[in-house]
């Protein structure tokens, strides 16, 4: 045998393939001994057949003729080492995966061996050997059509009652293994995809139906597990829990995603099996009833948690039913679910101490006064506060409430979960228009479609209604397709709402989304992105006109952009007047494309992940630069919103640039004019004329003083304080050495020392502004950025009023300068009136920001 090894042959002949068939049947026993050439055999002779597949088919013909699949088997049973099992596996994979010909296919699936090797009890603690195995049922599967189908399975009275392949590979369905779950699931979408009937009712029969309940089960564990991470992300950011959340999302996502393809095959029993069991296993135990206000530490998710994963759900899995089953349960108290969660998840039902009757079946919560409606009328149109609905009764508050609460009181993850959850209901296309107008969040544009269209068909004289006010349907005609899926829940699902807000007129359901998001400008601690998501669903839903406002709404709109108007132009006269039209410009653009999208957010993943802002290790106080900045940034997107909604209220296009005045030229007679300076500013290294300049001396490190000419100087929208040294044979000239921003100096005279000035040097740009420089959530802490302070000693008390006067008129000059370029875009026409800002020189300050450098 060890001749093998030796002798010159032809790898590639038929007489190497007798060659190694007449050794491997001469194996009695596999050992120590020969378990090498048992394995080199094998090998050799998968890659024989299949290169005599696509050369020669006597080949297989010889193949077939000796029986090598048996042979296979006895080696199997007669080695016990997990070696020849791991080559064997190999082999077969090999094989299957590589053979072309129909017949050849054919033989190897119609062997009676073949089963055999599927459910042979190999060790699987060893994970290499699971991996082989896994691979080798997935590559039977790549050759699976309606006819090869057939003969892997056993039938009895043409009911399959025996399947094999797909039995043993959903065993491994959970396995710790991604690659493992993976293969997996490849595997049982391509025997769903064949289409064979018999087979189809075969896997939704118990107990292969159990495969779908424990894929939920499993995909649970998942949801409760992607909390933890996200809790502990809100106590303790880092980029460690963020690249977890980052995983744990993707792989929710991605079986999600499985779930869509399983459905897509069209196994209609398959797609009931999935509906129920995500209803019944996540939805109702687990998602719904972490959505309550007052959640018990029992909720095992979290409410944000818990909206991302019904988006999820909604946008990937494509049910009709069950879209529709979800968007009926927000018209049902949390304590509805509180009891099949409570009992499914924790083994008990705490008593919570809310008026409840329960019927016959523990899993239906009849909620003691759920009849009355709790939501403002329609003349008030205030929002929907939470501590006003716990004073009423929690046990009155319906999901649909809690969602439109977390908008006017909830914190910033929230809002975003929150909206995010009202424009996934918008953008289910599952969902029956009737389904959205009965939630409040139906388009104007599609109401006036639908209404359009039964008008023309003639059903039920509508035409009115359309004509008239376009503002929903009557009860009969919106509550229809929700009344049915409200009936199922009970029948079903043993979910009973007895509510009559269901049967409240769309048009007050949907004044409560109005009041919830006008509310929501009006919060100051929410982040300007999620006001923007805000806004975008505020659009959709107006379709340019502003009739679907009271006069509550629009007079809190406009007293919220009148007071951001304000908020604007102070900050013209504040740390960052040099970059505010900039920002105001790149807010414009940013913020039109926002409001112009499909939908307000790509990824649904963003959720979780905190809007990227530096990292750093100090706190910074409130009276330094970059707090300022990030005020200012967030009072230009919060006034660029409310101005673009008023536009889009006059039915207006937006456009491309805000409404501003272009700089200005620089005056003959201005100091920038008589230094010889252009709109480029100055550059360090240039020269420039020394007119007006006033000498002093600093100390930048200590024991080294220098002597300079000090010179403020704004040309438009920017400024500068200058120190140039004079040019030793050009009188009156200098070259400029050092240059910091004129904004926010704060020029103040030593109280002690009347010849000292004192101004604070903010930095020349804001971190986040730019991309290169910009240090991202949970990333490591770097140090803050801090203001520095320069200390200026002049020859004279004269000299120091001089410069003192004229770092004040330079800041008005180019606080003047911003102002007039905003001023066309604060009265754009059907804008609210602005009041006139005063000039004035800001008052001289100190800081504490650093140490001065003084003399």
């Amino acid at each position: 045998m060890w001749s093998y090894f030796w002798r010159s042959r032809d790898r590639f002949s038929l007489d190497e393939l007798r060659y190694l068939i007449d050794q491997l049947q001469k194996v009695q026993i596999v050992n120590n001994d020969n378990k090498n050439f048992v394995i080199e055999a094998l090998r050799s002779i998968s890659e024989l057949i299949t290169y005599g597949d696509q050369h020669d088919s006597n080949y297989f013909d010889f193949f077939m003729e000796r029986q090598v699949m048996g042979e296979f088997v006895r080696i199997l049973k007669v080695s016990g080492t997990v070696s020849i099992s791991l080559q064997l596996l190999q082999t077969m994979s090999i094989m299957i995966q590589n053979l072309k010909s129909e017949r050849a296919i054919y033989y190897m699936i119609n062997n009676e061996h073949i089963n055999i090797l599927i459910t042979y009890s190999f060790d699987f603690r060893n994970e290499e050997l699971l991996s082989h195995y896994i691979s080798f049922l997935r590559a039977i599967s790549g050759k699976l059509d309606k006819n090869t189908i057939s003969l892997l399975v056993k039938t009895q009275n043409e009911e399959v009652v025996s399947f094999p392949l797909y039995v043993e590979a959903i065993r491994f369905a959970s396995n710790e293994d991604s690659m493992i779950r993976t293969a997996v699931r490849a595997l049982t979408l391509n025997v769903y995809h064949v289409g064979d009937e018999s087979v189809n009712r075969f896997v939704v029969k118990t107990p292969q139906a159990d495969y779908f309940s424990n894929l939920i089960t499993f995909f649970q564990k998942q949801c409760i597990y992607l909390n933890g991470l996200v809790s502990e992300t809100l106590k303790n950011p880092n980029s460690h829990t963020t690249t977890a959340i980052v995983n744990a999302v993707d792989e929710i996502e991605d079986n999600l995603y499985y779930i869509s393809d399983v459905i897509s095959a069209g196994i209609a029993d398959v797609g009931r099996l999935i509906t129920d069991n995500i209803l019944q296993l996540l939805i109702f135990p687990l998602l719904l009833p972490s959505l309550q206000l007052d959640a018990v530490n029992d909720i095992q998710i979290g409410a944000s948690t818990s909206l991302y994963l019904l988006c999820c759900i909604l946008r990937i899995v494509k049910i009709k039913d069950l879209a529709n089953t979800i968007a009926a349960s927000l018209f049902c108290p949390p304590e509805a679910f509180v009891s099949d969660s409570e009992t499914t998840l924790k083994g008990y039902v705490p008593d919570h101490g809310h008026e409840t009757q329960q019927t016959e079946n523990k899993n239906v919560i009849e909620v003691d006064g759920c009849s009355n409606n709790i939501m403002p009328s329609l003349s008030s149109s205030s929002p929907v506060h939470p501590e006003d609905i716990i004073s009423k009764g929690v046990s009155r508050l319906t999901l649909r409430d809690a969602l439109l609460s977390y908008i006017t009181a909830g914190d910033d993850l929230q809002v975003l979960s929150s909206l995010s959850m009202l424009t996934t209901l918008l953008q289910t296309k599952e969902l029956d228009a009737t389904m959205l107008d009965a939630l409040g969040i139906l388009p104007q544009r599609k109401q006036n479609k639908k209404l359009l269209l039964q008008a023309l068909v003639g059903e039920d004289s509508r035409e009115d209604q359309f004509f008239l006010s376009g503002r929903g349907f009557i009860r009969d005609g919106f509550s229809c397709e929700l009344d049915g899926y409200l009936q199922n829940l009970k029948e079903q699902y043993g979910v009973s709402c007895s509510s009559l807000e269901v049967g409240t007129s769309p048009s007050v359901h949907r004044f409560h989304v109005l009041d919830a998001l006008v509310t929501l400008f009006s919060r100051s601690n929410i982040s300007p992105e999620t006001l923007w998501d805000g806004g975008w669903l505020l659009r959709q839903l107006l379709l340019y006109s502003e009739a679907e406002f009271n006069n509550q709404h629009l007079e809190l709109l406009r007293d919220l952009y009148k007071n951001c108007t304000s908020a604007l132009l102070e900050e013209a006269r504040g740390t960052w007047p040099d970059l505010l039209v900039t920002v105001l410009c790149d807010e414009w653009k940013r913020c039109k494309r926002a409001m112009e999208a499909p939908s307000p957010r790509k990824e649904l993943k963003c959720m979780f992940l905190p809007l990227d802002k530096p990292s750093f290790d100090d706190v910074l106080p409130s009276e330094s630069s970059f707090v300022a900045g990030e005020r200012m940034c967030k009072v230009v997107k919060v006034f660029v919103l409310l101005h673009q909604l008023q536009i889009f209220s006059l039915g207006r296009a937006l456009p491309e640039q805000p409404p501003t005045c272009p700089p200005s030229k620089i005056p003959e007679n201005s100091r920038a004019g008589n230094a010889g300076l252009d709109v480029s500013g100055p550059k360090l290294g240039s020269e420039l004329r020394l007119v007006d300049a006033v000498p002093c001396r600093i100390a930048f490190e200590r024991g080294k003083v220098r002597h300079f000419f000090f010179l403020a100087i704004s040309v438009g929208a920017s400024g500068w304080i200058l120190l140039a040294e004079e040019l030793p044979l050009k009188k009156h000239y200098g070259i400029i050495c050092v240059v910091a921003p004129l904004a926010k100096s704060d020029p103040a005279i030593d109280q002690k020392y009347s010849r000292w000035l004192h101004l604070q040097i903010r930095p020349s740009t804001l971190p986040f502004l730019d991309p290169a420089k910009f240090i991202t959530h949970g990333k490591a802490k770097t140090k803050a950025p801090v203001d520095g302070r320069w200390t200026l000693a002049f020859m004279d008390d004269e000299s120091c009023k001089s410069a003192l006067s004229m770092t004040l008129e330079e800041i008005d000059l180019q606080s003047n300068e911003v102002e007039k370029r905003l001023k066309p875009l604060l009265n754009h026409e059907g804008a609210i009136d602005v009041p006139d800002t005063s000039t004035h020189p800001p008052e001289a300050s100190s800081s504490t920001a650093t140490p001065s450098n003084s003399l």
